[in-house]
């Protein structure tokens, strides 16, 4: 009965012409949008076409320009090899007030006036480590779940997403003798990228406007060229892409930015990849880069009353280490940050900032003060291999991380995946919620101004 049906629609099909029939896949493309100074939007495009594609906005079809053309970078590390590029970068900045724009019928996220949802991760990445024989199995979307949170995050259904660095991590081979990890790209070449971020992120890329602050894995000796040439949303200039090592001592830095939240916040953003976690001596240039770094935060604070910061290195962590002879101790953030903003103010932070969200430790944790020092959340907990020390249930009150900083409460969540929400309930008042790695809620927390508490003070 339906045969008369099919085949006049057949009919109609092939007389309407071939662009109406099936057609082979063009080249793969990734698109997102990233935000910088001010929220300003930038469209990005990564093509293996030979140009960049058009870009749609508000009905108008326009050019996309190339940020970074195809090539083959040199190695920046003894050991590595020659970082290959076989794809367009290309961008294109998205107008204030942009009602709607799309790149080869692919919609992209807008950024909102007010972003009441945001999504935060962060060491996303697959480890595959020599230095420490750290072989995560990326084969195994249980051992690596990135792509799961990514997905369990877009169904969230956020207004931003927070990435606090350390997107890259393949950086050596799979041995022979790891099958978890067999055939896995290594190196800091655009295969390892497409693997590590772009990928398992697709979904999360596709949902919402990203802020990415840059971790220690993204510095020019190690996957700073692919950081630059994907992720930082500042142009892309000639000493600033990590292919020269004479100029490292511009490409390693970057000055922060605000991102407005609307209601009077604002993100902070800004680029800790070179400090050194174990504290930087007297005379090191970077104690100077990173006080620079510090007042231009102070300035930036001065922007809106209630200031989040977004950065990888956490300056008021609580960490755990195990010894040799098995004792566990516990340790604070980022020395390096310590010494160079402890040296610029003992508040180690401006004083306008309510909230610090970072990464670096492989876990989720939260800290908050009796002192006026922000709330300190780490989300380093997103794909990479955990930190398997936990962290005790308790932190007795009154215990400094540093001094002047007594903790007044404290939560954490070790060996296992997630990711993070805050969501906007007043002017200085955000609803947290920890997720696991698909999506299942785990642990609650309030935010106050500074002042931070959790439901579950160690999350199992």
């Amino acid at each position: 009965m339906r045969r008369p049906f099919l085949l006049a629609a057949l009919s109609a099909a092939l007389l309407a012409g071939c662009s109406s029939l099936p057609t082979a896949p063009g080249p793969e493309l990734f698109s997102y949008v990233v935000l910088g100074e001010q929220g300003a939007a930038v469209a990005r495009v990564l093509t293996a076409d030979s140009s960049c594609p058009a870009i749609v906005i508000d009905g108008r079809p326009g050019a996309m320009q190339v940020r970074a053309a195809a090539g083959v970078a040199a190695p920046r590390s003894p050991g590595a090899r020659p970082a290959a590029f076989p794809i367009l970068t290309c961008e294109a900045s998205l107008p204030a007030n942009t009602v709607s724009a799309s790149v080869a019928g692919n919609a992209l996220p807008l950024p909102k006036a007010h972003a009441r949802r945001i999504v935060v991760i962060g060491d996303t990445g697959c480890r595959l480590a020599a230095k420490d024989l750290r072989y995560q199995n990326c084969n195994d979307p249980e051992a690596f779940p990135f792509a799961t949170i990514a997905a369990a995050a877009a169904a969230w259904k956020p207004d931003l997403v927070v990435h606090v660095g350390d997107y890259h991590y393949r950086e050596d081979p799979c041995p022979n003798d790891q099958p978890g990890c067999a055939g896995s790209p290594w190196g800091y070449g655009w295969d390892t990228w497409r693997a590590d971020l772009f990928v398992p992120g697709r979904a999360l890329l596709a949902a919402a406007p990203w802020v990415a602050a840059r971790g220690n894995h993204e510095l020019c000796g190690r996957a700073g060229q692919g950081y630059w040439r994907f992720i930082d949303q500042r142009p892309l200039l000639a000493g600033r892409d990590c292919n020269d090592a004479a100029r490292d001592g511009e490409a390693n830095y970057s000055d922060p930015y605000a991102v407005p939240l609307g209601q009077d916040a604002q993100l902070i953003v800004f680029d800790s990849a070179n400090t050194a976690f174990k504290g930087l001596k007297a005379g090191d240039p970077r104690l100077a880069r990173y006080a620079d770094t510090w007042h231009k935060i102070a300035a930036l604070s001065r922007g809106a009353a209630h200031n989040i910061g977004v950065n990888h290195h956490p300056v008021l962590g609580v960490l755990a280490y195990a010894g040799a002879d098995g004792k566990v101790s516990l340790s604070t953030g980022d020395r390096g940050l310590l010494d160079a903003f402890g040296a610029v103010s003992p508040g180690l932070l401006p004083a306008r900032m309510d909230v610090m969200l970072s990464g670096h430790a492989h876990l989720w944790e939260q800290v908050s003060f009796q002192s006026q020092h922000p709330s300190q959340f780490i989300a380093g907990f997103s794909g990479t291999a955990s930190d398997l020390v936990a962290l005790p249930a308790d932190i007795v009150p009154g215990t400094a991380v540093q001094p002047g900083a007594p903790i007044a409460r404290f939560s954490s969540w070790v060996g296992d995946f997630g990711f993070m929400t805050f969501e906007r309930s007043g002017a200085a008042g955000w609803d947290v919620s920890v997720w696991d790695r698909r999506g299942q809620l785990r642990n609650t927390c309030r935010v106050d101004g500074r002042q931070s508490r959790c439901a579950t003070a160690q999350v199992r």
